[in-house]
């Protein structure tokens, strides 16, 4: 198999995205045949080589996979709380891999989340610079006027820096409330409640419906599926296009 980046071989083996690896590196939780790896860009044979995890070792290399979960409102985007609450893990009866969250969904949001074992595809439909849409409905208090649309395209300024949607439109009224789909190519904490709320309309239900070509479709709340052999081929055109892009921006740079 040949030398490979510790932190590709742990997001292969699906013990963590590669960014959460590459933490685990740093912190010194990982060896390599029995030398603790502390610094990234070190490479190993996945294969050769006797590679562990807070002492314990990889065994094998799991075939990656990945499912689409309908998370319900109630349940955390991970796969476990040192408060004992309930993880989207305690929705994944029958899956013997071990699969990560791809990104987060909030504690009381619901809606589509990709749970992956492949390290790389995780990093590439969450790293900023791929700008991944994802697509939410929201229920905000209030109704929107044209100018606040205006406003969220532009973009608002919250405490760690400007965000703005890509596109929006009001899809239902209510009395006292509205339906918004938003789509966003961020993916910082709580930011469609921030971004509503820094225009006065607080969130009060949110779900997502998309997240890039993904659609969550009419799958049950709490149910999950795998994807179809078209949805992966559509991650991958996808993951390509925006790699290709970024690339040229830097040869345009």
């Amino acid at each position: 198999m040949g030398l490979e980046r510790i932190q590709k071989i742990l997001a292969r083996a699906g013990v963590a995205s590669r960014r959460e690896a590459e933490r685990m590196i740093l912190e010194g939780r990982v060896s390599v045949n029995g030398q603790v790896v502390d610094q990234l860009g070190l490479k190993a044979d996945p294969v050769r080589d006797h590679i562990k995890v807070d002492g314990k070792r990889i065994l094998r290399l799991e075939p990656k996979r990945t499912v689409l979960l309908n998370k319900p409102r109630g349940y955390l985007s991970t796969v476990k709380d040192p408060l004992g609450r309930p993880t989207v893990k305690d929705l994944l009866q029958k899956v013997r891999e071990r699969l990560y969250p791809i990104g987060r969904l909030d504690f009381d949001a619901e809606g589509l989340l990709l749970l992956t074992n492949d390290g790389e595809l995780a990093h590439q439909l969450t790293h900023p610079k791929y700008s991944i849409p994802r697509t939410y409905w929201a229920k905000v208090e209030g109704h929107l006027e044209q100018q606040e649309l205006l406003w969220l395209k532009k973009g608002v300024m919250l405490e760690d820096g400007e965000a703005r949607v890509n596109s929006i439109r009001v899809f239902r009224k209510a009395e006292k409330s509205c339906w918004v789909e938003a789509v966003v190519t961020e993916g910082r904490n709580h930011l469609v409640k921030r971004i509503f709320s820094a225009v006065g309309h607080p969130v009060v239900k949110l779900k997502r419906v998309k997240f890039g070509p993904i659609r969550l479709g009419d799958l049950p709340v709490g149910h999950w599926r795998p994807l179809t052999e078209e949805e992966k081929e559509n991650l991958r055109k996808t993951t390509d296009e925006r790699r290709g892009k970024r690339e040229r921006e830097k040869e345009d740079d």
